[in-house]
């Protein structure tokens, strides 16, 4: 795998393209979703829903089907509040109607997170994370993908307990030679946090869904989209919670398919923001790159 060092011109491979975002003070490097566009990912509902939402304001909500997530109707959420509940479900019949939906379709109320989503400001990390990554010889794809979605720009706690810049539960950071103690918590380092989170992804994520994949005798390239968007997967739900959704699904190959079989099926543990998690983590890169590269 070819990799470039911060300050060089923009050098093609195979698996991404880095760029250096020269406008950018200082300049900062990302990579370039092109494999993203290779096979129309970002044509997906899925895709196109969560950029959507990651830069609509709270006060706002979007009326989308459950199981694909086409936006039906946009609305203010105090205008949405006031209503009822049996105001509301005619409202989503209403709906139903003039798309020609199933009675029995599952209607959402998703409001905007662009409070949460800080893309311009999570950039400095992302360039700090790709070097990191390189560094510890793990692919910087996932650095970037992670730092986007997981508490961008944020050092927040998660209900769970996960903290950092990438998200680490305390028993993992600690698997991964990170103190965690009452008194100190290396998890706040970025370096360190990187640190973690890259053995995690190199020496348990990628190791399970090879074993998930060769379970059901798929084949696999590590750097397709798809092989890297179960990575993801199994770094945010648990490797135990998705190989229950894939021994559930049964599949024969992989692909795209296998992805958006993913985003509609539970098991286990793997509910609905666990399907979410590769959908905004496909959407998050796609709006780093028009937000970096507008002149």
């Amino acid at each position: 795998m070819t990799f470039l060092s911060f300050g060089q011109k923009t050098v093609q491979t195979n698996e991404y393209e880095l760029l250096e975002i020269k406008n950018a003070v200082p300049p900062q490097l990302i990579i370039h979703p092109k494999i993203i566009y290779k096979d129309n990912w970002h044509t997906l509902p899925q895709t196109i829903f969560w950029k959507q939402i990651i830069t609509l304001s709270p006060d706002s909500c979007l009326l989308n089907v459950a199981c694909n997530r086409k936006v039906l109707h946009k609305v203010s959420y105090h205008e949405w509040m006031k209503k009822t509940e049996p105001q509301k479900e005619f409202f989503k019949d209403s709906l139903k109607l003039v798309h020609a939906l199933a009675a029995a379709e599952k209607i959402n109320v998703t409001t905007g997170k662009n409070d949460f989503y800080k893309i311009k400001e999570v950039s400095p990390n992302i360039t700090k994370g790709i070097q990191l990554f390189q560094k510890f010889g793990v692919d910087p794809w996932y650095a970037q993908a992670i730092l986007l979605i997981e508490s961008p720009a944020q050092l927040k706690k998660s209900e769970s307990g996960a903290y950092g810049a990438f998200q680490l539960m305390p028993g993992v950071a600690r698997n991964y030679g990170l103190t965690v103690n009452n008194s100190v918590d290396e998890r706040e380092n970025f370096e360190r946090s990187a640190f973690g989170a890259a053995q995690l992804i190199s020496r348990s994520c990628i190791p399970s869904v090879k074993s998930i994949l060769q379970a059901h005798n798929i084949p696999y390239n590590e750097t397709d989209l798809w092989f890297r968007l179960l990575v993801m997967h199994v770094y945010h739900a648990g490797a135990t919670n998705v190989r229950a959704v894939i021994n559930k699904i049964q599949p024969t190959h992989g692909g795209q398919e296998l992805i958006k079989q993913i985003w509609s099926t539970t098991a286990g543990s793997f509910g609905n923001s666990s399907q979410n998690y590769t959908q905004v983590a496909l959407a998050t890169q796609l709006l780093l790159h028009e937000i970096s590269t507008v002149h």
